[in-house]
C-alpha cells in the first residue's frame, strides 16, 4: 500500500466522520446557546434544562437524518471494500 493511498483513505474516513456528526453537533450547539440565553434572561440556572433539551434535539435530528447517514456510511464502506483487492501486491 502506498503512502498516498493510506493518506487518502484516512482523509476520507475523517471527512466522513465530520460529515456524519456535523448536523447533530450543530443542533446541539444551537440548542445549547438558545437555552443558555433563555436561562440568562430568566435567571433560572438549572443544568438539566440544557442536557434534556440537547438530548431531545440531537435525537430528533438523528432520527430525521438516519437514512442519509446510513446511505453515506454504506457508500463509503463499499468504496473501501472495492479498493482492498487493488491494495494487495
Amino acid at each position: 500500500m502506498s503512502y498516498a493511498l493510506a493518506v487518502d483513505m484516512a482523509r476520507g474516513a475523517l471527512t466522513l466522520a465530520l460529515l456524519l456528526s456535523g448536523p447533530m453537533l450543530l443542533v446541539a450547539l444551537a440548542v445549547g446557546i438558545l437555552i443558555s440565553v433563555m436561562q440568562a434572561v430568566t435567571q433560572v440556572q438549572e443544568q438539566t434544562l440544557t442536557v434534556v433539551g440537547k438530548i431531545f434535539a440531537v435525537g430528533a435530528v438523528f432520527l430525521l437524518t438516519l437514512p442519509w447517514l446510513l446511505q453515506t456510511a454504506v457508500k463509503f464502506t463499499t468504496e473501501i471494500f472495492r479498493t482492498i483487492p487493488g491494495i494487495a501486491p
